[in-house]
């Protein structure tokens, strides 16, 4: 009788320790690796936090570098406010023209832009520095977990969550694969539990 005890407060134990190690990361979906990635054609699209170089040509005063605010808007001299966020950069180009066309500022206007800075992207969990990272062109989620130091001796090393920009769950992928990541992404590195 007590020996049946002693081990059903082992297993209660237990139970109860790996329940603490228990992390609810919101809803998570398994995504199945490089060419399935959702969060890739937002890669593609202006998003806040972004630097851009416009360029509006035979027009220097209003060629810079402008900062993409957090509502997703850009403030240029003379036509004002105007929404980038959500849009490509070709997009972005010809509804700045418009802008200046409709405003009678330029009659021709020819405009590129140019992403100079993008949003960096973050890594969680069980990285060995876990932060904000700039982003640059190629990054997979192996160099991603390097540039943070790594993983820990706690971290799985099997498979990661992603929560790519503008999506609301996490997505599961395995590490055998080199997901790409993109601008604004969040890559947790969740802990093993054996």
């Amino acid at each position: 009788m007590a020996a049946t005890f002693l081990r059903l407060a082992i297993v209660l134990l237990a139970a109860l320790e790996l329940a603490g190690c228990y992390t609810d990361f919101g809803p998570v979906e398994v995504g199945t690796g490089v060419g399935s990635l959702s969060g890739a054609s937002v890669a593609s699209l202006l998003q806040p936090g972004e630097k851009l170089k416009i360029t509006v040509y035979g027009e220097e005063n209003l060629t810079a570098d402008y900062d993409i605010t957090p509502a997703g808007y850009v403030t240029m001299p003379l036509i004002g406010a105007i929404r980038a966020a959500g849009r490509s950069q070709s997009q972005f180009g010809s509804d700045i023209a418009d802008r200046f066309r409709r405003g009678g500022f330029l009659q021709d206007p020819h405009v590129t832009v140019a992403i100079v800075q993008f949003k960096p992207f973050y890594v969680l969990g069980e990285a060995t520095t876990p932060g904000e990272y700039p982003f640059r062109s190629g990054l997979n989620v192996h160099t991603a977990v390097a540039m943070a130091g790594g993983f820990t001796y706690r971290a799985s090393r099997s498979y990661v969550l992603i929560r790519h920009a503008g999506d609301e769950v996490w997505k599961e992928y395995p590490l055998a694969e080199p997901v790409p990541i993109a601008p604004g992404d969040l890559i947790r590195v969740p802990e093993r539990y054996f």
